[in-house]
């Protein structure tokens, strides 16, 4: 038997990160859209739906990736409410990811309206009828997913920066490859 891991796979790494730079992307582009009219405004919908859709597509890599490749044990003398908060914080987090671009697809689907990705092709609508009242609420939803990813990403960041400068046990150096390993 081997030495256990203490890294995260290449893919692993390249998911996570990428993942976190698009959901820091969606943030600028909706902003963007709130602070401009016309068809900039539109384009900026555009990338915000398209990259929204290629969240989607990258969560469900990642689960296939994760159910494949398991996660690196935590620490063991992590208290136990500490490694079910730390694996509850990762199942909604993929639930998020899900949740947040699923409605946005299902709310543009519900109100008719097309979704160009990238503007190579249009995406598939999804055989949802309701209007605008359905995507009204659709995007509800959408917004309160946001607001509770929001909420995990603080978390998340704090729980590293604990692991990483009062704990001092590696953990944040699995998936930063900067951080060197302390003995």
């Amino acid at each position: 038997m081997g030495e256990p891991r203490n890294r995260y796979s290449t893919v692993s790494l390249v998911l996570h990160w990428g993942i976190a730079a698009a959901v820091l992307i969606q943030v600028l582009l909706i902003t963007a859209h709130e602070n401009t009219e016309g068809p900039l405004s539109g384009q900026f919908v555009m990338l915000h739906k398209s990259l929204g859709l290629t969240i989607l597509v990258a969560t469900l890599a990642r689960i296939g990736w994760r159910l494949a490749h398991p996660a690196i044990a935590l620490p063991s003398d992590l208290p136990r409410w500490q490694k079910v908060a730390a694996r509850a914080t990762h199942v909604l987090f993929y639930l998020a990811l899900i949740v947040i671009p699923m409605t946005g697809w299902l709310a543009s689907s519900a109100g008719g309206r097309a979704i160009q990705w990238f503007g190579l092709f249009e995406w598939p609508l999804l055989p949802i009828g309701g209007g605008r009242e359905a995507a009204r609420g659709l995007m509800a939803v959408h917004g309160l997913a946001v607001k509770g990813l929001y909420v995990l990403i603080a978390l998340h960041v704090l729980a590293a920066l604990k692991h990483q400068f009062i704990d001092r046990d590696n953990v944040l150096h699995r998936m930063i490859p900067l951080i060197p390993r302390r003995p």
